[in-house]
């Protein structure tokens, strides 16, 4: 890593991180210097030595974004077919019925996942954490992008299917599941040796009703030997609660207490249906308490549950409580300033409180929390001896204007429209708005290819023999032309 000194004169402001009071603070026209890919400066009046000068004069430093959760394997493909898709008889949850039949073959996964990494960047999240499906090119797919990235090969002991749009059944297949788990320990000990420096692991049993307790417990003892988290889905569906429920007796929370993985190792993607959720009627038992007092942390998802009329309850409520959040974008769009704004208004109309989702909250879970999870105290803040990974906010956009209060402004109004620049390591990976590192308009081709392909297969995949259409409707019906109508005065 070069040692070249870069100076960002005279910022509008600064988002920086005030270490004696443990919080973000506003820094008006200040400079922000880093040296190679570590901070090295933050305040007004720099007066060292330095090799490039870039005026921050209408600017706003913000430190990058932390995503604690996103599938790029798959999310972009579903574009245009699963916002309004749900299972009537499975607890609205597409994850039965319609997550199976869609998503993207394995050879458009490196396109996938571009497009989706180059969305990411272009709205200031600098790390992800990519749940994926284990696959040769992952480590150089992600690399080549610039981001930093944990890769958490997801591996289980057996899948879920309906055959009849009501019921889940479960296909085990313990032997393929420990083979996954090898391929992962594989895929994690490269990414944590990639020379690059910015790529990391995280151990990924899939879901907690698709794995064993013995599965839970061998990634658990090898996240532990490698100084990694690792993350499951769990509290995501209504029928996962209720399967669990009559296998154990016990909740998802209850049960991963029980074996010993409710644990400050954990962390739980989703995390919504707690025994309390308004949705769920289970007053036998205290989730929030147990999820509280043992230090496990949860990964924030609101868009994909939104869709779906589900909510969690709710942001506020889990970190006034000390429960470790971070955000993470489910699915498409990859925006995470989109998904800070809706954890914010979900909170507030579900609990009827306006406190429950405030700013702070959603922004905080985003970069100090996402970073706390991910065991990174170097990143998710602007201070000295932190990465250089930050973006730079065009404080003069018109949707920015008033500009009282930045961070509202681009959080509520100008979202990924605002960012201009982003750095990563210290290197710059969006210059204008534009992706550097990324061909966005080649992989979109083969992201559109991808898409038509497997939508061809569809019924092959359904219970039901069904078209991708008539699982999930279009807006409005086609037509050749219109019928000749006289015009109406």
């Amino acid at each position: 890593m070069t040692d070249t000194i870069t100076l960002v004169r005279d910022l509008d402001v600064v988002v920086a991180w005030d270490e004696s009071e443990g919080r973000h603070v506003y820094l008006p026209r200040s400079d922000f210097v880093f040296r190679g890919n570590e901070i090295l400066h933050v305040g007004p009046g720099y007066a060292g030595t330095v090799d490039t000068t870039i005026e921050g004069r209408g600017l706003m430093a913000l430190p990058g974004l932390i995503n604690v959760h996103t599938h790029p394997f798959s999310e972009p493909g579903n574009k245009g077919l699963t916002e309004e898709v749900a299972s009537d008889k499975l607890g609205q949850s597409s994850l039965y019925e319609f997550l199976p039949v869609f998503g993207m073959e394995a050879e458009a996964a490196g396109a996938s996942s571009r497009v989706a990494i180059s969305e990411l960047l272009k709205s200031g999240v600098t790390t992800v954490t990519d749940l994926s499906v284990n696959r040769e090119t992952w480590i150089d797919d992600l690399a080549s992008t610039g981001i930093r990235a944990v890769l958490c090969p997801m591996f289980r002991s057996g899948y879920w299917y309906t055959k009849n749009g009501h019921h889940v059944d479960y296909a085990w297949d313990i032997k393929a599941g420990e083979a996954a788990f090898a391929a992962a320990l594989k895929t994690i000990d490269a990414a944590m040796a990639h020379p690059s420096g910015r790529l990391s692991g995280m151990m990924g049993p899939s879901q907690i009703d698709t794995c064993t307790e013995g599965l839970f417990k061998d990634a658990l003892a090898e996240a532990r030997k490698r100084n990694i988290p690792l993350q499951t889905h769990a509290g995501q569906a209504v029928v996962e609660f209720n399967e669990m429920t009559r296998r154990h007796g016990k909740t998802p929370v209850e049960w991963l207490d029980q074996i010993g993985v409710l644990s400050p190792d954990l962390i739980i993607g989703h995390c919504i249906f707690l025994s309390d959720h308004p949705q769920l009627h289970w007053p036998h038992s205290d989730d929030f308490a147990r999820l509280r007092d043992s230090g496990a942390a949860v990964a924030h998802c609101p868009t994909v549950f939104a869709r779906r009329g589900i909510a969690l309850n709710s942001i506020g409520r889990y970190m006034d409580a000390g429960i470790p959040v971070g955000i993470g974008t489910d699915t498409f769009p990859h925006n995470m300033l989109d998904e800070l704004r809706l954890a914010c208004y979900l909170s507030r109309v579900l609990t009827g409180n306006y406190k429950m989702g405030t700013t702070r909250h959603a922004f905080e879970a985003a970069t100090i929390g996402g970073a706390k999870i991910l065991r990174r105290p170097d990143l998710g803040r602007l201070a000295p001896g932190c990465k250089a990974d930050f973006s730079l906010v065009d404080m003069t956009h018109p949707y920015m204007q008033p500009a009282i209060e930045p961070v509202r402004s681009l959080v509520y109004s100008a979202s990924d429209r605002a960012i201009r620049h982003v750095y990563i390591d210290g290197r710059q990976v969006v210059r204008d708005g534009k992706v550097l590192t990324v061909d966005v308009e080649a992989m979109t081709v083969q992201l559109v290819e991808g898409q038509a392909k497997r939508i061809s297969t569809v019924p092959q995949r359904d219970w039901a023999g069904r078209t991708a259409e008539q699982l999930a409707p279009p807006v409005y019906g086609k037509r050749d032309r219109l019928p000749q109508t006289r015009p109406v005065h």
